[in-house]
């Protein structure tokens, strides 16, 4: 990576205070590189949280999903509507909105990371690459994968995507042999942007889903959800993003409507329960599947032990 691209991103992450955000607290230069010291997440991330459930074969509970992706919506929209020095809006788009950039700690707090991605008006920031593709293209809008003008619904987007794959346990465009179609609809002579991260389904074939998928496909991921978690994220995830929900606000409020139709009161507490749950009825599964994270089946501990709140209150 770039070294005045990564300091920009720092400079960044210094301005973002969220309980939902993981704090960046130190840039230090070392031996002439840039380290990082920021809050560490003690805990699995959704990507980790997702390959649980692919080994259960049944997803998080509709309660889960909502109170994650509010915790999750909360954070972005004080990150979009984040003011500068001079008191006008920054314009942050984080553009990496993802199961591997959102955590869950010990407490079952919800915590955003991964600024690294993030689009902003700071001055004097270094410009992206026209050709260099930030963030992870499944999770990515219409308008970021045509190279268009992003904006907080581009995030919207994002999240909606993320929504969809807690509620159903899998992702809106579901696809098996994503790595033998590569190349299958790359333009003549067309040159692709290069995502800086390896993502998790090749450009051109995300792009082409994009391009051609309609509400009825929407529908068809999500039959069988309550009609008012339906209609959010097919506002979420409308093409045009004149469409979709303007703010991560609106989504935020929306989605706190449908958890308040929940049958119990949802949070924390709930959160570190239900993925203790997760992490104990896997372990018997374990060697099916390789997780991205270390540690989630730590040698020699039953699966009571596993992944247990440490003692005194949430900090």
């Amino acid at each position: 990576m770039n070294r005045q691209r990564f300091v920009d991103q720092v400079r960044l992450a210094f301005l973002l205070h969220h309980p939902a955000i993981a704090q960046v607290h130190h840039l230090k230069i070392h031996q002439g590189e840039p380290h990082v010291i920021m809050e560490h997440v003690d805990g699995p991330s959704l990507d980790t949280v997702l390959n649980l459930v692919a080994m259960l074969e049944r997803p998080v509970s509709s309660a889960f999903a909502l109170y994650v992706t509010v915790e999750v919506a909360d954070a972005l929209h004080h990150a979009h509507t984040l003011p500068g020095e001079q008191g006008t809006p920054l314009g942050i788009i984080h553009r990496d909105v993802s199961p591997r950039n959102i955590y869950l700690d010990a407490y079952g707090a919800v915590k955003l990371t991964h600024f690294g991605a993030a689009y902003s008006l700071i001055v004097g920031r270094e410009e992206t690459p026209h050709l260099l593709l930030k963030g992870d293209v499944a999770y990515a809008s219409p308008e970021y994968l045509r190279r268009e003008h992003l904006a907080p619904s581009s995030d919207v987007f994002a999240l909606g995507l993320v929504l969809v794959e807690l509620l159903t346990g899998r992702h809106l465009f579901n696809v098996d042999d994503a790595g033998e179609a590569r190349s299958l609809f790359l333009r003549p002579g067309e040159q692709v942007p290069k995502p800086e991260e390896s993502p998790s389904l090749p450009f051109a074939l995300m792009r082409n889903l994009i391009e051609h998928y309609e509400p009825d496909d929407v529908e068809k991921a999500v039959r069988g959800l309550p009609e008012s978690v339906k209609a959010i994220i097919h506002k979420a995830l409308r093409r045009d993003p004149a469409q979709r929900y303007v703010t991560a606000a609106e989504m935020r409020d929306a989605l706190l409507g449908a958890l308040a139709q929940m049958p119990r009161p949802y949070g924390r507490k709930e959160v570190h329960e239900e993925v203790l749950q997760l992490i104990s009825d896997a372990s018997a599964h374990r060697d099916r599947l390789e997780l991205p994270q270390e540690g989630i089946f730590p040698e020699g501990l039953d699966a009571h032990e596993l992944f247990v709140r440490p003692e005194g209150p949430p900090p």
